[in-house]
């Protein structure tokens, strides 16, 4: 069996691990009436998983780039996909989250609310380009688009830092945790410009005589 097989089929179940553990705790709260697993505020506990657990594979996806070309190992990128599309379902779970618990399927608050508090304004925004995500994720979409294609998927880096400002914008107070995601997203980005930098050819990286 080929690493790269055994490697997707590890990380397919680290990245399930969460919503199982999530699923469990919401058997024990709805089913076996123990009130705790969810803790005292069921809606906040699994907006705040499902939201970091979407951070944590939007960033685990955008570090598979860098590591194929540091490693050069190019079967990494089968990863990519898999990654990304994990990332749109815990942003799907923190979505549906919202809407069940705190609107409880109610439209006219929950335009209300997307359209008076920013945070949530932008959270809408990046979930509705991680859905644009996750449908053109498919070999058709790859083919139709062409080009257009990998010009679409670099949203996913503006969708990080949606998802960063989103949270920064949420907690108002204590923002040391935003501040770390936004750390990583830079870093990335940053990574992805040295890169482009440096493949570029010498004459086009040398600064233009004044």
């Amino acid at each position: 069996m080929k690493t790269i097989t055994i490697l997707k089929a590890a990380a397919f179940a680290a990245a399930l691990t969460p919503a199982a553990a999530l699923a469990y705790r919401f058997y024990r709260f709805y089913y076996a009436q123990d009130f705790n697993a969810l803790t005292a505020n069921p809606g906040d506990y699994i907006t705040d998983q499902t939201g970091t657990w979407t951070l944590t594979m939007l960033v685990i996806s955008l570090c598979v780039t860098p590591l194929r070309r540091l490693t050069k190992w190019n079967e990494l990128i089968k990863m990519r996909r898999m990654l990304g599309l994990f990332a749109f379902f815990y942003a799907t779970l923190h979505m549906l989250t919202w809407l069940v618990f705190f609107h409880f399927f109610d439209v006219k608050a929950m335009v209300k609310d997307v359209a008076e508090r920013p945070y949530i304004t932008v959270g809408m925004a990046t979930f509705l380009m991680l859905l644009a995500l996750a449908v053109t994720s498919n070999r058709f979409s790859v083919r139709k688009l062409g080009r257009r294609w990998q010009k679409l998927h670099r949203l996913v880096y503006v969708a990080a830092i949606g998802g960063v400002i989103h949270f920064w914008w949420l907690v108002k107070a204590d923002t040391t945790e935003p501040q770390r995601w936004a750390l990583a997203v830079a870093a990335l980005l940053g990574f992805r410009v040295w890169w482009s930098w440096r493949t570029k050819p010498v004459q086009a990286r040398a600064p233009r005589p004044v």
